[in-house]
């Protein structure tokens, strides 16, 4: 993947991730599939170098099986989520928050 393209995608990713409502939250691979030639994982670490106090809502990203990810940041991702009005079953996002 060329670099233009390496910026493309990730410039797409976070105007994806703008967009999103905020009462909804999202997989790594729901976001994948609307970029071209990316996948979860590349969505993933993108996520994860987002620079710290960004005001994109990282915390809405998460597993395809409504799973909170498992990072350091999860407590805090626990918290917005439940600031944003979605509530959590244990570690679980019921599938009516999913876009």
């Amino acid at each position: 993947m060329s670099s233009q393209m390496h910026c493309d995608w990730k410039t797409q990713l976070y105007t994806l991730l703008a967009a999103l409502p905020a009462d909804r939250v999202v997989s790594y691979g729901g976001l994948a599939r609307q970029l071209d030639g990316v996948n979860a994982r590349m969505v993933a670490r993108a996520m994860a170098s987002l620079p710290e106090g960004t005001s994109l809502p990282w915390h809405r990203v998460i597993r395809s099986d409504g799973h909170l990810p498992d990072h350091a940041g999860s407590a805090e991702q626990r918290a917005r989520l439940l600031a944003d009005g979605i509530l959590l079953e244990g570690n679980r996002v019921p599938r009516q928050y999913f876009l």
